[in-house]
C-alpha cells in the first residue's frame, strides 16, 4: 500500500496532541472539542508507525532496533514531566504513549523474525507490556493489525485494526478515536508537501510536556487550580 503523504498524518496528529494536552494540563479538560479531536491522535501515530515498520527491509536494515531505541530514550526523558503533570495512577501507571509505540514495535519485530520462540515472545510482550502502557492492549492490538495489513494486504487485518480502535471506547468513554479513520484516509492522499524532520517527532513529545509544566508556574501563581 503506497501512501502519498504520510507526513501530513504525522503533522496533524502532532497538532491535535498538543491541543489535547493544552486542554488537559492547562484547562482541566474544559474545552470539549480539543478533547474529542485528541482521541484520534494515538491511532494516527499507530498508523504511521505500523506503515514504516511494515517495509519489507525493516528487519534486515535494523529499523526495529533504531525505532525502539529512540522510543525508549524519549519515553524516559518525557516520563518525569508526564508524571508530574498528573493524570497517572499509582504515581507512574500507565507509561506514556511512547512506550505504547515501543510495545507495538517489539511485538511486530518478533513477528517479523518468525519462528515459534519469537511468536511466544511477541505474545508475552503484548500481554505484559500492554498492561502498563497508555491505552493498554487495544492500542497495541491496533498497531499490530495495521502492521499485518501493510505487510500482507489482507483486508481482515484492517477490519481488526478498526475494531481495536473502536474498542478504545472502554478507555476513552466515547468513540471519537474512530475520527482517525477518515482523517488518515484524507490526509495520507493530500498533494501538499510538509517537511520531514528525522528526530523532531520524537523530541517534540517530551519538549512540549516540559513547556506545559513551565507555563503552569505563572498560571498557578495567578491562582489557577490544576486537577491531577
Amino acid at each position: 500500500m503506497n501512501l502519498k503523504n504520510l507526513n501530513a498524518v504525522k503533522w496533524v496528529a502532532l497538532v491535535l496532541m498538543a491541543g489535547d494536552h493544552v486542554n488537559k494540563y492547562l484547562f482541566n479538560e474544559t474545552l470539549p472539542f480539543l478533547f474529542e479531536a485528541g482521541r484520534a491522535v494515538m491511532p494516527m501515530f499507530c498508523f504511521v508507525l505500523a506503515y514504516n515498520l511494515a517495509r519489507p527491509d525493516s528487519l534486515a536494515n535494523g529499523t526495529y532496533q533504531r525505532v525502539a531505541n529512540r522510543l525508549v530514550l524519549f519515553g524516559l526523558i518525557a516520563s518525569p514531566a508526564y508524571i508530574l503533570l498528573g493524570g497517572v495512577i499509582d504515581d507512574w501507571w500507565p507509561l506514556n504513549i511512547l512506550f505504547t509505540l515501543l510495545t507495538i514495535t517489539l511485538v511486530v519485530y518478533n513477528l517479523d523474525k518468525g519462528g515459534k520462540v519469537s511468536q511466544v515472545i511477541a505474545l508475552l510482550v503484548f500481554l505484559l507490556c500492554g498492561a502498563v502502557v497508555e491505552f493498554w492492549w487495544p492500542a497495541v492490538l491496533m498497531g499490530v493489525f495495521l502492521w499485518l495489513f501493510f505487510r500482507y494486504g489482507n483486508a481482515y487485518y484492517i477490519a481488526g485494526a478498526v475494531l481495536a480502535c473502536a474498542s478504545l471506547w472502554y478507555i476513552n468513554d466515547n468513540f471519537y478515536a474512530l475520527l482517525s479513520v477518515p482523517l488518515v484516509l484524507i490526509l495520507s492522499r493530500t498533494p501538499f508537501t510538509l517537511p520531514r524532520f528525522k528526530w523532531f517527532f520524537y523530541a517534540f513529545y517530551p519538549l512540549h510536556l516540559y513547556a506545559l509544566m513551565m507555563i503552569r508556574v505563572p498560571m498557578a501563581k495567578a491562582g489557577y487550580l490544576f486537577f491531577t
